[in-house]
């Protein structure tokens, strides 16, 4: 209702700032004014010193926009390949900005230098060949570069040998929530289906496949350093995309296929926090929360909790109204710990035998608790 309300003012106002300018038109009959539509010299000088002052503009915002938000861009990359997905991103970078640079003072300076002027004509080109070929040839030449570069970067990250060391973990995307699922110690994850999700069994494990005996589901991912990691993706409902910023990783999770995507982890969690640039990063956001902490306290409500550092999974995909709230914790081990917190987890199959398990027993009990109240109401009416 709010907004029917908001679109119905902006429209009157739009009708109202009409009807002004028709008034303000009547109000200039009789006027000696230039009415030609033909721009003076005049004109076109104003035009001019525009271009330019628009040009400084462009330039002042994005050194501005450099210095104030240029901090907020992601730092170091916690994988091998991610030195090669910055790379990439700098050398596109540095390139539209020379173009940029170049293109934009040629035009704004030309647009002022051969502005209008009375008694002028000018001067024009139907065709130039050598011009064509300049500005179509180095374009050509310069994305021809850049898109080579990113298949060779991309084959190179792409690429997984079969026979490569690799840990599997499969990511089972849901509205709006993630899971891991291990593929145990023989490192191959068991058949899956939708249709098998039932109870503890939630992304859908055949429990008959061999394979599928020792896997393990979790809902915070550990990863090892040093370590391939192969991810196997799959999703429950709608298109989801795994998005591992630090790690420089994304790949769309598509219903009913399996996508993949590896990388290898090169910080422990407790490795990446101690990095300079983020514990100053921390520091900053901790100061900031602090100071919204004062205003919270002093109107009655609970102070914010000091942010830590940690590693996400997100979606990057609008995939429902908690989209944004869609992300899983990673923590990246060393072997030794990733070795240890894993055998401390239970397999899906154990899960499922204890939750079978559960109510037989639950039932056994009532059996117990019943003879029992059977034996006590046979001896209350004995002793009467």
């Amino acid at each position: 209702m709010t907004s029917l309300l908001v679109i119905i003012v902006l429209v009157l106002l739009a009708i109202a700032l009409w009807q002004l300018t028709k008034i303000f038109d009547l109000t200039q009959v009789g006027s000696n004014s230039d009415n030609s539509e033909i721009a003076t010299d005049k004109d076109n000088n104003i035009q001019g010193y525009l271009m330019f002052g628009f040009l400084a503009f462009i330039y002042i915002f994005t050194i501005y926009g450099l210095i104030k938000w240029g901090p907020l861009v992601l730092h170091t990359p916690a994988s091998a390949h991610g030195g090669q997905v910055d790379n990439l991103m700098n050398i596109t970078w540095i390139l539209i900005f020379i173009v940029q640079a170049i293109t934009q003072v040629l035009v704004h300076y030309f647009a002022f230098k051969y502005r209008g002027k009375e008694g002028q004509k000018a001067l024009f080109f139907a065709d130039n060949n050598k011009l064509e070929a300049v500005w179509s040839i180095i374009p050509a030449v310069v994305l021809a570069g850049l898109i080579l570069y990113g298949l060779y970067a991309w084959t190179n990250i792409m690429f997984v040998d079969e026979d490569e060391d690799t840990v599997v973990i499969e990511l089972y995307a849901q509205q709006f929530n993630w899971k891991a699922r291990y593929s145990g110690e023989d490192n191959v994850l068991g058949k899956a289906n939708v249709r098998y999700i039932e109870g503890v069994n939630a992304v859908g494990i055949d429990l008959a496949d061999p394979y599928s005996q020792d896997d393990i589901v979790v809902t915070e991912l550990h990863i090892p350093k040093g370590k391939k990691i192969l991810f196997k993706m799959r999703s429950q409902d709608v298109l989801h995309s795994a998005y591992m910023p630090h790690f420089r990783a994304q790949m769309n999770c598509v219903p009913g296929m399996v996508t993949q995507f590896a990388f290898e982890p090169i910080y422990t969690t407790a490795e990446y926090r101690e990095l300079p640039f983020m514990v100053e990063k921390v520091a900053n956001i901790n100061a900031l929360r602090a100071k919204k902490s004062e205003a919270l306290v002093a109107k009655g409500e609970p102070a914010l909790d000091p942010y830590t550092f940690d590693y996400l999974l997100l979606c990057n995909k609008i995939c429902g109204a908690s989209h944004y709230n869609m992300q899983m914790k990673i923590i990246v081990d060393t072997p030794e710990d990733y070795q240890a917190w894993l055998k401390g987890k239970a397999t899906v199959v154990n899960e499922v035998k204890a939750s079978l398990a559960a109510p037989a027993a639950t039932g056994d009990a009532k059996s117990i608790d019943s003879s029992s109240a059977k034996k006590d109401d046979v001896a209350v009416m004995a002793a009467k």
